[in-house]
């Protein structure tokens, strides 16, 4: 979700909760309708502390996925380096393929897997180089020790590569259930219409305002922020964007240049295969 539409939210919801706090205060007795203020306060403080406790553990969980998608991202992206670096002390043979291949894979998951990752799906996707790159690695036939420590090294990163991929994808489609999110939006009505019965005929329109006002901002940014999290690549504030795997493509491009690898990977700038 944008800021731009955040912003309308709060604000809507602002407007439709002053609005009823100030209609039900024209036929509100003086001093509200309760007789026992503190008694109705405490009441207050149970319903709005048990949707502050409950949204916080939500919070939480919803935080955890959200770190685990990028921290997933970052391992990812790096392990896509030293695989490339591994590669060169392969045989010849497979070398500039996996290379190559390496680069093609990164560039899938930069401009084809977080469109979609963005649109909150990506999550039941393959990136089809892991096949090339599969394919690719069987043909190696390392006979020298450094060419089986780099063969045994580069399974071990494969493992690696495809466990951070798993994390990054975590988070797409988002972690919490429907039924959370129904009991989050009944308790924050429960609230909402429990303040209406604090409307108070004899307490200025303004304090009154701000009295309903306040609480719901709390409330739907609150309700704002863990949709925030639970959609780490959507939005426009905070979401997660592909700049790991941006560092390492740039890292990878330059360290061709320094190895004089001239040959072009087999694949476009986003990533789908070409002909050789």
């Amino acid at each position: 979700m944008s800021l731009f539409w955040a912003i309308v939210i709060v604000l809507v919801a602002n407007a439709v909760a002053i609005g009823a706090m100030l209609l039900v205060r024209r036929g509100a007795p003086e001093g509200s309708r309760f007789q026992d203020g503190d008694r109705a306060s405490g009441v207050f403080g149970v319903l709005a502390g048990g949707f502050a406790i409950f949204a916080g553990f939500i919070i939480f969980l919803a935080f955890t996925s959200y770190d685990q998608s990028r921290t997933g991202g970052e391992t990812e992206a790096l392990t896509v380096l030293q695989q490339w670096e591994t590669a060169q002390l392969l045989p010849p043979a497979v070398r500039d393929r996996l290379s190559g291949g390496l680069v093609c894979y990164g560039r899938t998951v930069v401009e084809q897997e977080w469109p979609l990752m963005e649109e909150g799906r990506g999550g039941d996707t393959f990136n089809p180089w892991t096949i090339v790159l599969f394919r690719t690695v069987r043909l190696a036939h390392p006979a020298k020790a450094t060419e089986q420590s780099a063969f045994d090294k580069w399974l071990d990163q494969t493992s690696d590569r495809e466990a951070g991929r798993r994390d990054r994808l975590h988070g797409a489609e988002g972690i919490i259930p429907s039924s959370i999110w129904l009991v989050l939006f009944l308790i924050a009505l429960v609230v909402f219409v429990f303040m209406l019965f604090f409307a108070d005929s004899g307490e200025g329109a303004g304090a009154q305002a701000v009295l309903m006002g306040s609480a719901t901002t709390v409330i739907v940014l609150t309700l704002l922020a863990i949709n925030a999290l639970d959609n780490p690549y959507a939005g426009a504030v905070g979401r997660l964007k592909p700049v790991a795997m941006e560092r390492t493509l740039r890292l990878l491009n330059l360290a061709r240049a320094d190895l004089d690898q001239t040959a072009a990977p087999p694949c476009n700038a986003r990533g789908a295969p070409v002909s050789s």
